[in-house]
């Protein structure tokens, strides 16, 4: 099996899909994969669920889609119900789409659209994070801080302003702790000030950064303190939980683990589970009632907005995660694989850290543990780890550049919510194996 073949990311010759059962993809070659990071983060109880299936299949002989715009539904209503509840009492609202990228999109133009309806109309200007992902869009490329995924599109970006990243493996300046939250929240309140708070609508996190940094959580208090600064000056906070949300962390929120609750947030991937696309923008009673009142309806949908079979399958997957009890076996399982990888992993001082929230784990690859240096960026490490374990049945996420220039090496992994321990396992030795070939390949 060539590299190309091996894993694609953009190349060609890529394995041909024949099936997928529970944790394992199947080619059409007949060899088996173990999906270790369940896509992008996506496939949350894996794959051919029979139930999902066949509650698809259901709503399909009913009817695929009702456009809505002219009708609602049962699966429609049952799902924004069910969302609604996880979400507590705060977050009310809720705006379907068909992806993350368009979930950000819309959180963007919600929080426009709130200060338009409140008379405050110079309130245009978004705060974003260095090194962030938020999607492909144009709106959602602008407030993403990926230089490499941004610079091809420069000159048709909205004017977006950055703060540091909030990352406790490499702290901006050098501190750490309760100095790190200080310097960060200062920072975005520094902001804020020089940008004149008038002019300025939302700051956009991702709680837990995905593929722009490899899995990077929050620092303790950190969204506290920038939940306050943010209110001190009267600028929405924009949760993008595209890929850390909807259980991935062990909680339905993300945000649930810091005491936080945004007034916009965007949600999609693990809605349902890659079975049907769906993503939702949801936010609280304030901001709905406020647009509602003053502008009569949210102005942001698309034709497929709360797509009927779309909602059918989100209800099946979320239904079952509430059945069967996933979110706990998250939590609990995630704190024993993040263990299991770390000493695993612990005797190769290349790899510098094993961080991350429930089934959200990120491996950082450096030259040596000691210094936290990045390989150059010509050994492509975290790509041929990837490879490597792609060659041997293992399914990982591979990132890269956010050190600087273009250097830094990450590996996500994100396993189905209902993985067996066997299968974890399994990942666990799989990618130990392709970690050792890759360095070995590195260091020859």
């Amino acid at each position: 099996m060539t590299t190309n073949r091996a894993i694609g990311f953009g190349l060609s010759n890529l394995p041909r899909i024949a099936r997928g059962e529970g944790s394992y993809l199947f080619d059409t070659d007949g060899r088996r994969y173990l999906d270790g990071s369940g896509g992008p983060a996506a496939f949350c109880i894996g794959h051919g669920n029979r139930e999902v299936n066949a509650a698809i299949a259901a709503q399909l002989e009913r009817v695929a889609c009702a456009y809505r715009y002219l009708f609602t539904s049962d699966a429609l209503e049952q799902l924004t119900e069910l969302i609604l509840r996880n979400c507590g009492k705060d977050l009310r609202h809720i705006v379907y789409c068909t992806s993350g990228s368009e979930a950000v999109e819309a959180a963007l133009k919600v929080a426009l659209q709130y200060w338009d309806a409140r008379g405050l109309h110079d309130k245009r200007r978004f705060i974003a994070r260095k090194r962030s992902y938020h999607g492909n869009t144009l709106g959602a490329l602008s407030v993403s801080g990926f230089s490499e995924r941004r610079r091809p599109f420069e000159g048709s970006l909205l004017d977006v302003f950055f703060v540091s990243a909030a990352n406790e493996y490499r702290p901006e300046g050098g501190v750490a702790g309760s100095q790190l939250v200080e310097k960060l929240s200062r920072e975005l309140d520094d902001e804020i000030r020089r940008l004149g708070a008038e002019q300025v609508a939302a700051f956009i996190i991702e709680p837990v950064v995905g593929a722009a940094g490899g899995v990077v959580p929050a620092p303790p208090g950190y969204i506290k303190a920038v939940r306050a600064v943010c209110d001190r000056h009267n600028v929405l906070l924009i949760a993008d939980e595209v890929m850390c949300g909807s259980g991935r962390c062990g909680t339905w929120r993300a945000l649930e683990h810091d005491e936080v609750i945004p007034d916009i947030m965007a949600v999609a991937k693990g809605l349902a589970g890659g079975y049907i696309p769906l993503g939702a923008t949801i936010f609280t009673r304030e901001v709905s009632n406020t647009i509602v009142a003053a502008q009569g309806s949210v102005m942001t949908g698309h034709t497929y907005s709360g797509h009927t079979a779309a909602c059918a399958a989100g209800l099946a997957v979320q239904r079952i995660i509430e059945r069967d009890s996933l979110l706990p076996r998250v939590r609990d399982r995630g704190k024993l694989l993040k263990s299991a990888l770390q000493a695993a992993l612990g005797r190769f001082d290349e790899v510098g850290d094993v961080r991350g929230r429930g089934y959200f784990i990120g491996i950082e690859i450096v030259r040596d543990r000691a210094s936290k240096a990045p390989f150059p960026r010509d050994r492509a490490i975290s790509h041929r780890i990837a490879t490597s374990a792609f060659e041997n049945g293992l399914i990982c996420y591979p990132c890269a550049g956010h050190v600087g220039e273009g250097t830094g090496d990450t590996i996500i992994i994100a396993p189905p919510f209902n993985a067996t321990d066997s299968e974890l396992t399994e990942l666990v030795e799989k990618l130990t194996v392709a970690v050792e070939q890759a360095l070995r390949v590195t260091h020859g």
